[in-house]
């Protein structure tokens, strides 16, 4: 089983991928007619195979046993591989092999079984609605270090937000307007908790240093220390080769079941009041089963799941 990934495809690549059919390993290389050149590899060790036509470019990701070899051809690269055992994989119908001068787009297929693959791309085993992955770690709280244990917030909602690094710069706005909002978390039975790769030491240094000089000053909230990584990799957040954290913003139910996930890339900070708002959303469809609206917040009207309630909810509101 293999799944399919497009990238940078206009709707008309799109209808054209559409028509897929399943070919052998050894029928898709020899189209691909690549010499075998030795290249050097990461420590996935994952096979790529590309084929291109009409500016489309189709690379299989194979089992974590095979061996990348590969050729560069101008600006673009095209990979063979050696493979340990028979698997399938896809490619659009009708293909013929053709020259191609610029590549307007790619599909990703790879081994659904490879869970290498899975930990490089950061997809992790995160299920919207699952299991929150459980965690342990040092923490510096209130100024001293601490062991800190997700099991340990069973029956309240917890938001746990990372970000990349200590003494930066959009990171301590995030944390202080966080910790500012503690008391507005907890009244309605929610923990905030913050992460990074950084150790507790680091934590507590920032802490101790004032904030005119760039520090966090007194905290209100948790700052674990991922130090090997182990969560943020958990998490799906996971930086690839630079060891630091995306900024991954969860929010884990008093069941300890995922309900929503969002990561930004480094430059741009979160909101805290809409942290607070989804909290607050999730914990009223908990309660009285009616769905919240675009833009709800406590006190507005929510809709009945069922065909009559929008209707009396658009007629309301139109």
């Amino acid at each position: 089983m293999y799944r399919a990934y497009l990238r940078e495809c206009d709707s008309h690549t799109s209808a054209r991928l559409e028509e897929m059919f399943t070919i052998s390993p050894d029928s898709f290389d020899s189209i691909c007619e690549l010499p075998e050149v030795e290249s050097t590899t990461d420590d996935h060790k994952l096979t790529e195979v590309s084929y291109t036509r009409e500016g489309v470019t189709l690379i299989r990701v194979g089992s974590r046993n095979s061996k990348v070899v590969q050729t560069r051809q101008s600006s673009e690269i095209k990979a063979a591989a050696e493979t340990s055992s028979p698997q399938t994989t896809s490619i659009s119908a009708n293909s013929q092999k053709t020259e191609a001068t610029q590549d307007r787009s790619a599909v990703l297929v790879y081994d659904a079984t490879d869970t290498e693959f899975d930990k490089m791309s950061g997809i992790g085993d995160l299920v919207l609605a699952g299991p929150a992955p459980q965690f342990e770690a040092q923490a510096v709280v209130n100024g001293e270090f601490k062991t800190i244990k997700l099991s340990d917030y069973k029956g309240k909602y917890v938001v746990l937000f990372f970000y990349p690094l200590d003494f930066t710069f959009v990171c301590p706005t995030e944390i202080i307007a966080f910790s500012e909002h503690a008391k507005e978390f907890r009244d309605i039975n929610c923990e905030v908790l913050a992460c990074s790769t950084d150790s507790v030491f680091s934590h507590l240094a920032w802490v101790n240093t004032p904030r005119k000089q760039g520090g966090l000053g007194q905290m209100n909230i948790p700052l674990l220390a991922d130090k090997n990584a182990e969560i943020s990799k958990k998490y799906g957040c996971l930086k690839p080769g630079d060891g630091i954290a995306f900024r991954g913003l969860y929010i884990i139910d008093d069941k300890q079941n995922l309900r929503q996930i969002t990561i930004n890339d480094l430059p741009v900070g979160r909101s805290v009041e809409e942290t607070l708002r989804l909290v607050q959303a999730f914990q009223f469809t908990d309660k009285h089963g009616e769905v919240c609206p675009a833009g709800w917040r406590p006190g507005k009207d929510t809709i009945k799941p069922d065909p009559k309630g929008i209707q009396e909810y658009l007629s309301k509101e139109n």
